[in-house]
């Protein structure tokens, strides 16, 4: 399975938005791996956590992020189910639970619905070892110019999740704790 041809199959490779993706996603990616090699001991599959990483914001182009060259019609919280969805096209279901569960620490059914997200109302936090790695990898980086591919601090981060609550932030710590 080659990540990049599933991604050219849904974006334009001289687009804004593939540029975007794609150094994101090997940002991702190289954190994920290196986490995982860090911690062998919980056998991590590394060639699923490639695969996964470089896929898991496969839905943004979904998305109405016009800063990112993405143009869709929904808002960029959905991009996670989105890309479960195309996902779940392309024959690959346990990629497309990375893609749904990496959103903030992921989203419990009762923050979608206390918050009025337009998701699907079911638990989408992550679950198994490549999971907990990808969404914590994803943290460290955004599809920001500044931390396209530089990590960004501990502390910022933690800012950034309070926004969405305490049990961001926790579980941020929770994960820190497990990986770092």
């Amino acid at each position: 399975m080659n990540p990049l041809r599933i991604i050219r199959r849904y974006y334009n490779p001289g687009s804004e938005s593939y540029s975007f993706l794609i150094e994101h996603s090997r940002s991702v990616t190289k954190k994920a791996l290196e986490v995982a090699r860090r911690f062998r001991n919980l056998n991590p599959d590394l060639k699923f956590i490639e695969e996964a990483a470089m896929l898991h914001d496969i839905g943004i182009c979904k998305t109405h992020a016009p800063d990112i060259g993405c143009n869709g019609d929904k808002p960029y919280v959905c991009h996670g189910y989105l890309g479960g969805q195309l996902l779940r096209k392309e024959g690959l279901p346990r990629h497309a639970l990375v893609c749904e569960r990496h959103i903030g620490t992921g989203l419990t059914k009762e923050e979608i619905n206390a918050r009025k997200l337009p998701l699907p109302k079911r638990d989408m936090v992550p679950v198994s070892t490549e999971e907990k790695i990808i969404c914590f990898a994803d943290k460290f980086f955004s599809k920001t110019p500044e931390f396209l591919t530089k990590e960004k601090p501990i502390q910022l981060i933690k800012q950034q999740l309070s926004r969405f609550g305490k049990d961001h932030v926790r579980r941020f710590e929770e994960l820190q704790e497990l990986f770092g």
